[in-house]
């Protein structure tokens, strides 16, 4: 089952591992990906134990150390006993990038805003946040897309009125040494649930 955080995730890790690895590498991982499963490797990582199975058939019991390397070359986990101290920092700028321009677009952070602590249908989104339909549905599925947002299927009625809601329930940007860095605070289902986190835990 996808979970939205590690469809964040994915594009970045993507990166890290052909960094890691080499593109020859990287290409015949992708090619295996292809024969066993049909899928690339961006999808595999959302399906984390797709990629799982081929990097061990490709290195043994030693898949389950890259995994962590190249996980923790994107992100790294400030945990706490209190849930609510549960921080990602985004290591990876190409990752950091897809928070701080959402925040800085006006409508993508009024949406970021309102849901945030509450799931709702993208028609209560978009009018609560007073934005056209053409272009809302744009921003809201870019965020789905970028995952940031998540549908609440628990909550929803129906694929029409699905709910969504954000992936964190906060962010910290701040400077330091002229690069920006980005930290968000991860919902306890977010953190349960990403397979990418699992392996860093």
């Amino acid at each position: 089952m996808k979970n939205s955080l590690d469809s964040l995730l994915a594009p970045a890790l993507r990166k890290s591992i052909e960094d890691n690895l080499g593109k020859v590498t990287m290409n015949k991982i992708e090619q295996r990906l292809m024969e066993r499963h049909g899928m690339g490797v961006v999808q595999a990582i959302k399906e984390f134990s797709v990629l799982d199975s081929v990097l061990r058939e490709f290195f043994g019991t030693g898949a389950e150390g890259l995994e962590s390397r190249f996980i923790q070359n994107i992100i790294k986990l400030e945990s706490s006993k209190k849930e609510s101290d549960n921080w990602l920092i985004l290591k990876d700028q190409s990752l950091a990038n897809v928070i701080i321009e959402s925040f800085a677009d006006q409508d993508k952070k009024a949406i970021l805003e309102l849901v945030m602590d509450e799931s709702l249908s993208i028609s209560d989104i978009l009018d609560k946040c007073k934005i056209t339909q053409y272009s809302g549905n744009e921003k809201v599925n870019n965020l789905i897309d970028n995952g940031l947002l998540v549908s609440n299927d628990s909550l929803s009625d129906g694929e029409n009125n699905r709910k969504y809601q954000t992936a964190f329930s906060g962010v910290k940007m701040d400077i330091e040494k002229k690069s920006m860095i980005v930290k968000v605070q991860l919902k306890k289902i977010q953190l349960h649930e990403s397979a990418i986190l699992q392996v860093i835990q």
